[in-house]
């Protein structure tokens, strides 16, 4: 009985004397690599959203302050936030605020009426299990495979499909947050600026007879579009078999127009701005579009 008596008492002895010793580590490691947080990582969060929606390229509002405080990122980055947050985060760097609002635009027109399928698909209703799967059913490898999971991923309900099984943005709810940008495997949607009036609904990198063969409203890269005539800016220039459209690219009346595939779209500002100049060019041409490239 004495000698259970005797153990107890020693045996707390130890495991508190062990306890001390591994609290007195515990404390040293945490003061050898303490890193200092700059102040202005906090104040910069506290003013963010919190939307932790990635379309920084962060993955969420804490990564884009700290990117920011370093420089890696601007202060305008923060879409959701818009040029109220801009404007804050600016002031807490003590730098000039910037700010260029964002939208989402589908660069695919060929639904199910204009591209053909090469397969059935049967599996999970969502565009990156379809594509896991021989490269999805599309006959075009670089087209919209239209099961919708960029919809799904939007939580601004600024994304839904339409009966041709396209994604069409509302762009007076799009925030310019990304999230469709990167769940989409095909690469199709992206952000613009909200200014620019116009972009090509195409992505395909292939040559014009593989084009046509599996989409009717695919680029050929046949650049009657960048032709002087009809690109007298020479802003619109040639990546590749596709036309690279510039954010500021305001000359591009006679092009649109003349685009055999009608592979543009003219955005909001650049209707309002020459709706009505498009309007009678096509009414005065017949808008065919079966000019030879060199026209």
């Amino acid at each position: 009985m004495l000698a259970a008596e005797l153990i107890l008492p020693s045996s707390l002895i130890v495991l508190g004397s062990l306890g001390l010793a591994f609290g007195l580590l515990l404390a040293l490691a945490a003061k050898a690599f303490h890193v200092e947080t700059d102040p202005r990582v906090a104040l910069i969060e506290g003013v963010l959203p919190g939307a932790q929606c990635g379309a920084c390229g962060k993955p969420g509002c804490s990564a884009y302050a700290e990117a920011v405080v370093k420089g890696e990122l601007p202060p305008g980055r923060c879409m959701p936030g818009g040029p109220d947050v801009a404007a804050k985060v600016a002031a807490i760097l003590g730098v000039e605020s910037s700010f260029t609002p964002q939208v989402a635009v589908v660069r695919c027109k060929g639904g199910t009426r204009d591209a053909k399928q090469r397969a059935e698909y049967h599996g999970i209703v969502d565009c990156a299990a379809a594509e896991l799967v021989n490269g999805g059913p599309k006959a075009c490898v670089y087209g919209c495979l239209g099961y919708g999971t960029c919809v799904k991923a939007c939580s601004f309900d600024a994304l839904a499909m339409s009966d041709d099984r396209l994604p069409v943005v509302f762009e007076d709810k799009c925030t310019g947050c990304g999230s469709c940008v990167s769940v989409c495997p095909r690469g199709i949607i992206e952000m613009v600026p909200r200014s620019q009036m116009v972009y090509l609904a195409c992505v395909s990198k292939d040559k014009a007879k593989e084009v046509k063969e599996v989409c009717a409203v695919g680029c050929t890269g046949c650049k009657a579009c960048t032709t002087p005539k009809r690109n007298p800016s020479k802003k619109l220039k040639m990546v590749g078999n596709l036309p690279l459209v510039p954010a500021d690219w305001e000359d591009f009346q006679v092009a649109v127009l003349k685009c055999p595939a009608k592979g543009f779209v003219v955005r909001e500002p650049g209707l309002e701005r020459f709706g009505k100049e498009l309007e009678a060019a096509a009414a005065a041409t017949g808008a065919t579009g079966e000019e030879e490239a060199a026209g």
